[in-house]
């Protein structure tokens, strides 16, 4: 049976919101599916979230309850199937590659992998960003990449490879990169899963002070409960569904 909730009852609210503020992901009766015909899965049931902008979203839930496939769907990293998913005005059902790879150099990714080239240092990592933008080709990528590694705590590491940085080094390279070129939307799936506890608490306080600087809005999906005070909301998923969940404002109080 279709998820009847609205919204309101999928969230819990934790911060007051600026309705004035323009929703930028809004999805409507979004629905997913793996495979086809008889080995067909749903993995999302009738999705309904308006996200605005500048907010902080934390995603939480279960194993397997559908949070990286919104947000890879969310991101343009996969093709929206069922109901409406709009990015920055943009409806990605029915999107075609080009208007998908269009709206990705608005969104910066952060993943528990951090996915950094091997082969490339810090600050070579964190150019790749700016080289997919023509507006910062005549500009000094060298000196912008060394700066925002400099703002993240890297400045003695810029012309370290990653094998050479610690994991907690490592995401702030990945927050450096992920940033440089000023998205409107961050998101982030699973950033701390391979830290510690103090690493993790500082790259997330990292991501939201750069976040609120730039103006941009995270969306973030996490395990971590130590983490989930600084979201503005916390949208909880369970079985392909948005849920409310009673006891996720209880775990930031």
């Amino acid at each position: 049976m279709a998820s009847t909730s609205t919204p309101e009852s999928q969230t819990s609210k934790l911060k007051a919101q600026d309705s004035s503020d323009p929703v930028i992901i809004s999805a409507q009766n979004l629905n997913h599916y793996f495979g086809e015909g008889a080995l067909q899965k749903q993995a999302l049931y009738d999705i309904n979230l308006d996200i605005r902008a500048g907010e902080i979203i934390i995603m939480t839930g279960p194993s397997g309850s559908g949070k990286t496939t919104l947000l890879t769907l969310m991101g343009g990293l996969r093709s929206a199937q069922a109901g409406s998913l709009k990015v920055l005005d943009q409806e990605l059902n029915g999107a075609t590659k080009q208007q998908l790879t269009k709206l990705r150099r608005n969104i910066g990714y952060i993943f528990q992998a951090h996915n950094l080239m091997t082969f490339l240092t810090a600050k070579q990592n964190v150019r790749m960003a700016l080289e997919l933008h023509d507006k910062y080709l005549d500009q000094d990528m060298d000196r912008m990449s060394t700066d925002i590694l400099e703002t993240v705590g890297l400045g003695q590491r810029v012309n370290y490879y990653p094998d050479s940085l610690s994991g907690g080094q490592k995401q702030r390279v990945a927050i450096a990169r992920a940033l440089i070129s000023r998205p409107r939307i961050v998101l982030a799936d699973e950033p701390t899963a391979a830290l510690d506890k103090k690493s993790g608490r500082d790259v997330v306080e990292l991501m939201q002070k750069l976040a609120e600087e730039q103006g941009c809005t995270i969306l973030l999906v996490t395990h971590d409960n130590r983490i989930l005070d600084i979201a503005d909301r916390i949208v909880y998923m369970e079985d392909g569904r948005l849920a409310a969940n009673p006891n996720a404002a209880a775990a930031v109080a």
